[in-house]
């Protein structure tokens, strides 16, 4: 397979794309915003132009101006409010909607998610409202497109968007895999699968 990443850090991108080639992967790295659709409508153009038709989007583009919990809405800034639904609601928007074109008949769209977006808890701001938005956004997408959209909720995982707390990324990235491969299409489409539901499903 080949890889399509992009990012608007360049050196995170590079840094990501030396990760995959050292592990003997084939990757186009392309820096680009997922708020600005014109340079989604590139990065899609780019991945058919390098790969053919797309078989798998993964809408992983996200941010959060704050701490966990640490974060409340009474007090968050109408900035951040705007650069989460922006950059993380939209972002999922814009990434799926730009792709579709080119998508193949038997597609899989991956969101991911989490538990944030669910359930109410005090000190996650406007992060958490923006992924609220991003399920209803991939559950409308499920209702209206032949191909499969999955929600995948790994719980918290250790990156810098978390404060590098919680699981390894490496331990949940096959619940990622599975969810864009050999998951039954309509097992997942238009649901949220967290470790419990991958476990049951893979055991």
């Amino acid at each position: 397979a080949h890889v399509v990443i992009c990012a608007r850090d360049a050196d995170a991108l590079e840094a990501t794309a030396e990760t995959i080639r050292d592990a003997g992967g084939s990757v186009t790295a392309m820096r680009a915003d997922v708020r600005d659709e014109f340079d989604v409508e590139r990065l899609m153009e780019t991945a058919a132009r390098e790969g053919g038709s797309i078989d798998v989007v993964v809408a992983n583009a996200g941010v959060y101006h704050g701490s966990p919990g640490e974060t409340p809405l009474t007090s968050e800034s109408y900035a951040a409010f705007d650069d989460h639904i922006r950059t993380n609601a939209r972002g999922v928007f814009t990434t799926v909607r730009e792709s579709l074109p080119h998508l193949a008949d038997d597609a899989r769209i991956v969101v991911p998610s989490g538990a944030i977006a669910r359930d109410a808890k005090p000190g996650y701001g406007t992060y958490a409202v923006s992924k609220a938005t991003v399920e209803a956004l991939a559950r409308g997408f499920a209702a209206e497109l032949d191909q499969s959209v999955a929600i995948v909720d790994p719980g918290q995982v250790a990156t810098d968007l978390a404060g590098s707390q919680g699981r390894d990324p490496e331990d949940v990235a096959p619940m990622f895999t599975w969810a864009a491969t050999t998951a039954a299409p309509d097992d997942v489409d238009g649901q949220v699968v967290d470790l419990k539901t991958w476990k049951r499903a893979t055991n």
